[in-house]
């Protein structure tokens, strides 16, 4: 892969596995020094596995571990990076759950769980990278850009859920996030967009793919006819880092094999 990021150090929330070990292992292999974050001890390992596989091809990085709805966590991770490679330039908030429920029986607790990391992290993260971007400004020996933020949103900031209401509002959430910061920040040079997942093969959503009836049923909603890979992601994170998407701003970026295309039209409806 050309190395579109040589010399940018990406911080990527929840890359222990799935979306977002994918996105870690895309732009260290377009250049950039990664930061895997991992929420707490046990999931250390995996991320201790990730990066083993980035630093295994060539690429550099480290782990940190931080909850990102927690702001001391979010702070120390950032000045620890900092302090270590001197900046940020590129954060992906890809950090989420989710803790279904029917509506009626759905608790505070479930509630709160899932805004307070789809959400409220998502600010957390995004506030200490624009304030690094400020200080430091645009450095047009790495990017025409002063700094780019990628968050992780769903086909669900459109597609309604029912059954999952904290998951999806925090997505439509997220949208909004996305396009107030990135028309905040836009004369300052600072890139900020979402790319939207659709149905991607990953630990979050085995029970809609692990079983030959299931993956039918799924595939049912995919005009393209196939479930999405980590690497689907990716690339286009790695294209939203790098300056071949400079006039890109605000935008949400839909990977879902048509999904958002309401395939049950597809005979009329």
């Amino acid at each position: 892969m050309e190395k579109k990021l040589q010399g940018q150090v990406a911080i990527i929330t929840g890359a222990s596995s799935g979306i977002g070990a994918g996105v870690a292992k895309a732009l260290a292999a377009a250049g950039a020094t990664v930061v895997v974050n991992y929420p707490f001890d046990g999931a250390k390992a995996a991320a201790d596995a990730v990066l083993a596989e980035i630093t295994g091809d060539g690429g550099l990085g480290i782990t940190a571990m931080a909850d990102v709805s927690k702001e001391a966590d979010v702070q120390q991770m950032f000045s620890a990076t900092i302090k270590q490679f001197g900046t940020v330039d590129i954060l992906v908030n890809n950090a989420g759950v989710q803790k279904d429920s029917p509506f009626e029986k759905m608790t505070l607790d479930e509630w709160n769980f899932v805004l307070g990391i789809n959400l409220t992290g998502y600010f957390l993260c995004s506030r200490e990278a624009i304030r690094e971007f400020l200080r430091r400004g645009v450095d047009p020996t790495k990017s025409k850009a002063a700094g780019k933020i990628i968050q992780m949103s769903s086909v669900h900031e459109v597609i309604p859920w029912a059954g999952h209401a904290n998951y999806a509002a925090s997505k439509g959430g997220v949208m909004l996030l996305m396009k107030s910061l990135a028309q905040e920040f836009a004369w300052k040079k600072i890139r900020i967009n979402s790319i939207c997942p659709g149905a991607i093969q990953t630990p979050i959503n085995k029970q809609a793919w692990e079983t030959p009836e299931a993956l039918k049923s799924l595939l049912t909603l995919i005009p393209y006819q196939r479930i999405g890979q980590p690497e689907d992601i990716g690339n286009a994170a790695v294209w939203l880092s790098s300056d071949d998407s400079d006039y890109v701003n605000g935008a949400s970026l839909f990977i879902d094999g048509g999904m958002t295309l309401y395939p049950g039209f597809t005979t009329n409806g």
